[in-house]
């Protein structure tokens, strides 16, 4: 019987803690034996904007703190036969491993092996020509002319392929998060693509780590009601997968934050759509016959998962321009400040009409209750206390054009000379929006393909 696998998660999402995999990476090698490292960087939005720059550079296009997260723990990693697998290709997974190779070259690793797992994009596809909108899209329309990215979420079969190939990193754009820890485990334990129960407890063990830190304490935290310890130096979890399908989720040990009932139940329910019927590319999980229970400090072994055979349709993401978004601050100080705030904010709100400029209008007053209470500031630290006589107005306005979006934000400006009295710090931008769509696409339209990289493709 193959030995229990440990994977730990580094990253929960695209802008995580640059340093949160090295406690992760410590573990791993202090626990030896058979192990993996997940780095999840990768939504929706992220991929669409990701799709975005790639048109604009096309060599970018991949997670822009790829190379960040990596440079600590790659050399220890392939030192230590720790496969790395990140869905940090986003848009451009082959340029992702050209920059993992570079690294390596750097780092005086010339026989890196990186694999690279596409076929994620069905822009321009068949894929795309029989759609069914996602039980919450119902009724959405797609205009091909519109779409900016359109991706396909694959599943742990090309992850676990390039790992048995002998990848030490994998590199993917958009898999189920999931699949990122599952392909390690079907690597490893040789799991039948068939075999529900166990495909449904990597599954679920996936799904548990998939978020990082939200696991161990992190989004968790509610001082007074869920207090978690060392939040400043949170650690990550790590999952100890055993043949069976039993697991046990833990963190590295001297680490912040906390493992127990609370935080599993709240991460295992996180985003499920339907308890008995979680759908992913590799499996159906059911998850209402799962037993948790605390094993010692910070461990909580998970059992019970149950699947059922994967759907025939794998969901697609498909991201559209979702209009413009103009926003501006202006901040007033001193005596009378609030009642100035209130007419900058009414002046604003007559103006715009005024100029025929429509769409959605929301204006804040940011930090008016701390300067009518006297907050003190982050624990009473006075160095973090702004000034107790000043407060910001926030205009956002939703538009369906530029134009019209920076003809909003132009209007917060003009209250610098315009008035009422005492504002400064006027700051200003504009933002495209993305909108996205779920659909469910056929499976056999779909083709994943995993192609292994060396240093000489790295130019």
């Amino acid at each position: 019987m193959a030995p229990l696998l440990r994977i730990g998660c580094g990253s929960g999402f695209s802008g995580d803690r640059i340093d949160a995999p090295g406690p992760v990476v410590d573990a791993l090698i202090a626990a030896g034996g058979p192990a993996a490292l997940m780095l999840e960087v990768l939504g929706e939005r992220t991929l669409a904007l990701a799709q975005r720059d790639r048109r604009a550079n096309p060599d970018g296009g991949y997670e822009p703190a790829l190379e960040a997260l990596l440079r600590p723990i790659l050399a220890r990693c392939a030192a230590h036969g720790i496969p790395i697998v990140t869905n940090g290709g986003a848009a451009n997974p082959r340029g992702a491993a050209k920059a993992v190779l570079r690294l390596a070259r750097e780092l005086g690793l010339p026989g890196l092996r990186v694999a690279v797992v596409e076929g994620d994009d069905v822009r321009g596809t068949d894929a795309l020509d029989d759609l069914q909108p996602w039980e919450g899209d119902e009724g959405a329309v797609l205009d091909p002319a519109q779409v900016i990215a359109a991706n396909v979420y694959l599943g742990a079969a090309p992850i676990a392929e390039a790992l048995r190939g002998g990848a030490q990193v994998v590199i993917t754009g958009r898999a189920a998060d999931p699949a990122l820890a599952l392909g390690p485990m079907i690597a490893h334990f040789g799991w039948a693509e068939d075999d529900w129960n166990r495909l449904a407890a990597g599954t679920a063990c996936g799904h548990l780590l998939e978020c990082g830190s939200q696991v161990t304490g992190g989004y968790f935290a509610d001082p007074g009601f869920k207090d978690v310890p060392g939040m400043h130096e949170i650690g990550f979890p790590i999952a100890e997968m055993e043949a069976d399908g039993g697991f046990t989720i833990t963190k590295p040990p001297g680490t912040g934050g906390v493992v127990d009932l609370r935080t599993v139940k709240e991460q295992l329910l996180y985003e499920l759509h339907d308890p008995a019927a979680y759908l992913t590319p590799d499996v159906t999980l059911d998850i209402t016959g799962i037993t948790l229970a605390e094993d010692g400090p910070d461990r909580v072994r998970v059992t019970g998962a149950r699947g059922t055979p994967r759907p025939e349709r794998l969901k697609a993401t498909v991201s559209l321009p979702g209009g413009w978004l103009g926003e501006g601050e202006i901040s007033y100080a001193g005596p009378n400040a609030r009642a100035r705030a209130e007419l900058a904010g009414r002046t604003l709100r007559d103006r715009l009409p005024m100029l025929g400029i429509g769409g959605r209008v929301r204006v804040d007053l940011i930090g008016v209750v701390s300067v009518f209470d006297g907050d003190a500031g982050i624990l009473g630290d006075t160095s973090l206390t702004a000034d107790p006589a000043d407060l910001r107005l926030r205009l956002a306005v939703a538009t369906e054009t530029k134009e019209e979006a920076e003809r909003a934000a132009r209007e917060v400006l003009s209250l610098l000379c315009c008035g009422p009295a005492g504002g400064g710090g006027a700051r200003t931008r504009v933002v495209d929006r993305i909108r996205t769509l779920s659909f469910m696409v056929p499976r056999e339209r779909v083709h994943p393909r995993v192609t292994m990289l060396a240093l000489g493709d790295a130019a």
